[in-house]
């Protein structure tokens, strides 16, 4: 039966030429047939089908199915990796070479994600708006304040300077634009780097001066304004001393918890010291972040410990903890790397290697929260404790079995967050 076959498909026309495109993709000009002779072939361990070549697809498969003993008759069709591959590039790196905060073995499953979104009809987050609370942020040019090349104003909501008093959320500093870029990066536009949560909307609100620093009123003011403004996720990469206790700060646990009241998810630094965690992470409506290196190891700088809820990458040296993927002596592990201001001036952009800590961490939990928003896995409009408990839930385990002092839940898996097969816990 099989030469008969291969030359009905032959007789279509020259081989390799291409065939129209019907539904799902394909190889060009395949047929994959099986008869009935091959059913025995297979209980013996034998080929099941063979691929034939064709320049008239649909008109071989319908001949071929005509024949006695022909099982099937279909198109080769192709699959392709569940999860969405951008092609971004920065100076002729692809970013999977670059970001091993998305994609690496301890990365937060970023490509899974993507897809799962893709899957959702809300690519990236498509809807969500995240509020940034930084130094600012790089997204639109305006006077001596510079945009950034991968992210564009497009993305932006209105936001607001609360250290200068104006509209004009710029950033002279380069930290607000690392964070936001971490969530928002354009994604998929063959340069640059990617974002984790690359569709959503992001708010600019400068809290921090351009040395970095802020006090607590001036965030309280800037929660309660992208509380008021519809902000779904705000980031906090930012912490007090760890002397700083509640009594010191009621403004900003006021503002806080109105966040949380109108159903932000709020996500914050457990704090560079390696020491407890420091407010306003600590707080019960935040979900306080740590900071993982490119081998799973805690960062030895990350606090721990009371309050610590979940971690993911922020880079820097390994602790020393008795697992086997710390290595605080061996090779250290690469930083966060983004697109964002460099230079002793910040009049230019590049990828700084010098961007560690959980001010970088958190973002990609911000991220990931806008992510689950969007992908409607906890229904249209979930609570703040249903994101922050799915983010746990689905977290990789790190160190010790269950929860612990060093990781939290966790590393953050954005990728089983996202994935609609993977059960809600009540």
């Amino acid at each position: 039966m099989r030469p008969a076959l291969l030359a009905l498909a032959a007789a279509g026309a020259l081989l390799g030429a291409p065939a129209a495109a019907h539904g799902a993709d394909a190889v060009p000009g395949e047929v994959v047939v099986a008869t009935e002779g091959h059913a025995t072939a297979a209980a013996a361990g034998g080929p099941q089908f063979h691929t034939v070549r064709t320049t008239d697809v649909q008109g071989t498969i319908r001949r071929l199915r005509r024949q006695d003993g022909v099982r099937y008759a279909v198109r080769n069709v192709k699959a392709r990796a569940a999860a969405f591959m951008p092609d971004d590039v920065w100076q002729g790196h692809p970013w999977p070479t670059i970001q091993w905060n998305f994609a690496g073995p301890f990365g937060v499953n970023a490509p899974a994600a993507w897809e799962h979104l893709i899957a959702a009809g809300r690519p990236g987050g498509a809807g969500v708006v995240v509020a940034v609370l930084d130094t600012g942020v790089a997204y639109r040019q305006r006077g001596e304040y510079l945009q950034s090349p991968d992210l564009d104003p497009a993305q932006f909501v209105a936001g607001y300077d609360f250290v200068d008093g104006d509209p004009y959320a710029n950033d002279a500093n380069g930290h607000g634009t690392h964070v936001a870029s971490t969530i928002g990066e354009q994604t998929n536009n063959g340069t640059g780097l990617t974002g984790l949560a690359y569709g959503t909307k992001l708010m600019p609100v400068r809290v921090l001066d351009d040395r970095g620093e802020g006090d607590a009123a001036t965030i309280a003011k800037g929660v309660r304004y992208a509380a008021r403004r519809g902000a779904q996720v705000i980031n906090l990469s930012l912490e007090f001393s760890a002397d700083v206790r509640p009594r010191d700060i009621p403004q900003l646990l006021d503002a806080i918890d109105y966040a949380h009241g109108r159903g932000a998810v709020i996500v914050g630094a457990s704090g560079n010291e390696a020491d407890a965690v420091a407010y306003p992470a600590r707080a019960a409506p935040v979900i306080s972040v740590g900071s993982t290196t490119e081998h799973g190891c805690l960062s030895d700088f990350s606090n721990r410990g009371f309050g610590l809820d979940l971690v993911a990458p922020g880079g820097g040296p390994d602790e020393l903890l008795a697992q086997p993927e710390c290595r605080p002596r061996g090779r250290r592990g690469q930083n966060i790397a983004q697109i964002t201001l460099v230079g002793k001036e910040r009049r230019s952009f590049g990828i700084p290697g010098n961007y560690k800590g959980t001010s970088m961490a958190v973002p990609h939990v911000s991220a990931a929260a806008a992510l689950v928003i969007a992908s409607g896995v906890l229904g249209e409009r979930p609570s703040p404790v249903a994101v922050e408990r799915r983010l746990e839930t689905t977290a990789r385990d790190l160190g010790p079995t269950g929860r612990d002092r060093h990781y939290g839940a966790g590393l953050l898996d954005a990728g089983r967050a996202t994935d609609p097969a993977v059960p809600v816990t009540p």
